[in-house]
């Protein structure tokens, strides 16, 4: 088992951050329900900036699943005060196999996570703090785009990052040839940064690329009704 697939299967806190379109909430869905049934899941939604696409939408698909969600107060709401409930501290005291965390885009999001600073800290071995990008996605392009990303990120999160998730994909276009792009671009920065990296995304793609890290399958489940036609 690679270094990324131990943190993903036996850490107990799994952070994901990322700039908006990365594809955190897909990996973090994806992580809830593939652990359904086996762990007891806790999924919680710290993104208090951006009101679309957020895990917090299939609350009562992962309920269903005995997947316990939390959220800001007033999410998914039209009352734009986001606020994070003290229940959320709750996760750090209560027993569970598994806490994910879908923090919002960029760094302004990772501010939420500055909050719950001393207690990743008493958990820091059991904690992994992971980066996802999309290099087809504006902002992480490139190496130098991600590495002033990861550096705002960890400056206002108050935590370092301990592996990069290489999501590149253009949703049903995604093409092998930009999967790879991406990964190298994964592996640059995961050397500058001295930490490992993974590959996710959907399996028929990832089964025709020669990959050079490990790869994580994922479904999508936030896709829009307007790409449903």
């Amino acid at each position: 088992m690679t270094e990324m697939k131990k943190m993903l299967s036996e850490r107990k806190f799994i952070v994901l951050t990322g700039n908006y379109g990365s594809g955190k909430t897909e990996i973090a869905l994806n992580l809830a329900f593939q652990q359904a049934g086996t762990q007891r899941t806790t999924l919680v939604d710290l993104d208090i900036v951006n009101p679309y696409f957020r895990s917090g939408e299939k609350a009562e698909q992962l309920r269903e699943k005995g997947i316990r969600v939390l959220m800001p107060t007033f999410a998914l709401t039209t009352v734009d005060i986001p606020a994070l409930p003290a229940e959320i501290q709750s996760v750090f005291e209560a027993e569970a196999d598994s806490v994910i965390f879908d923090v919002g885009g960029d760094d302004t999001g990772a501010a939420a996570l500055g909050r719950y600073f001393p207690s990743f800290m008493k958990n820091r071995e059991n904690t992994s703090v992971l980066l996802v990008i999309n290099c087809m996605r504006p902002l992480t392009r490139n190496t130098d785009d991600v590495l002033e990303l990861a550096e705002r990120i960890q400056a206002r999160g108050r935590l370092a990052l301990d592996g990069i998730v290489n999501n590149t994909n253009l949703g049903d276009q995604t093409l092998p040839e930009m999967v790879l792009e991406g990964e190298q671009v994964a592996l640059a920065c995961a050397d500058r940064l001295g930490i490992p990296a993974i590959t996710s995304g959907a399996r028929r793609v990832l089964e025709q690329c020669t990959l050079h890290t490990a790869p994580l399958y994922i479904e999508r489940y936030m896709k829009p009704e307007w790409m449903e036609a």
